[in-house]
């Protein structure tokens, strides 16, 4: 049953299950997957590799959890029954007290791959809850996508003892960037309706998506240019994007098509295959 007033959404009950969905645990397992993977490219010990996923896991869980916590009224009053406080399925008191122990935890996961390299994952989780509590619904909405991806390689790199090279944060920033902008376009109308403006609502559902094109295709371009070796798999990757996008780009001038949209998913995950290859 979905919830309708304040009360029930806080109610001490607590389902496990509810308040696991409540963290977006495919969104926290793929950005984890991603340090992982970003550090096995570069050659990482087993020991670096593993508290850097644990460290990006549990920031992920937090920012996570915030993100629902925060937003429960507003998902109460839009009816999105799909989230668990909404749904009854989870207690807001809960989820709020999850994402409090995870964001501590966080701290000594960072902390223990060294201090610069923590300070900086620390500082990309602080922008993510700055967004979350905040920056959402300001014309800067894209602040904190661009400073927390750019940052994610550069803890990975600096936990495992390498020089940070420019175009990792510029492509990790892109595609920050143009997630935020595909990420949002589904929601666009029900996030207006409860007062939610960030920087894509402002330009409108067209502008928004062909920023998110852009700014992905930019993180391609970067990827491409960037780094030295492996050129071939990083300009088929880089080709297949191109042409993903444009039947995206076709097949979404039908009305309500989502063609648009999950071409531009298929390029970010795209993008973030090029950025492992170019880390080997």
């Amino acid at each position: 049953m979905p919830v309708d007033n304040w009360e029930l959404a806080d109610s001490p009950g607590v389902k496990v299950g509810g308040v696991v969905r409540a963290c977006h645990p495919d969104a926290c397992a793929a950005v984890a997957a991603v340090a992982v993977l970003l550090g096995i490219a570069m050659g990482g010990s087993a020991v670096r590799v593993v508290l850097v996923g644990a460290a990006v896991f549990v920031g992920q869980l937090s920012i996570g959890w915030l993100n629902d916590y925060l937003d429960a009224p507003r998902d109460i009053v839009a009816g999105r029954t799909g989230k668990p406080i909404v749904a009854g399925q989870a207690s807001r008191r809960a989820v709020g007290l999850a994402a409090v122990v995870a964001g501590v935890c966080c701290v000594p996961l960072s902390l223990s791959v060294g201090l610069v390299a923590g300070a900086v994952h620390l500082v990309a989780v602080a922008f993510a809850v700055a967004y979350d509590a905040w920056l959402k619904s300001t014309a800067v909405s894209v602040l904190p996508y661009l400073v927390s991806f750019g940052l994610l390689p550069v803890f990975v790199v600096l936990a495992e003892g390498h020089r940070v090279v420019w175009w990792l944060p510029t492509a990790g920033a892109l595609l920050g960037a143009g997630a935020h902008f595909a990420n949002v376009l589904p929601d666009l109308a029900g996030d207006m309706a409860t007062g939610v403006r960030g920087l894509p609502h402002r330009l409108g559902v067209r502008i928004s998506r062909w920023c998110a094109v852009l700014l992905l295709m930019g993180a391609a371009a970067v990827l491409v240019v960037g780094p030295v070796g492996h050129l071939v798999p990083r300009l088929g990757l880089a080709g297949v994007s191109v042409v993903t996008l444009a039947v995206g780009l076709l097949l979404g001038r039908r009305p309500a098509s989502r063609a648009t949209f999950n071409a531009v998913l298929v390029v970010a995950l795209l993008d973030v295959a090029q950025l492992l290859v170019a880390a080997r």
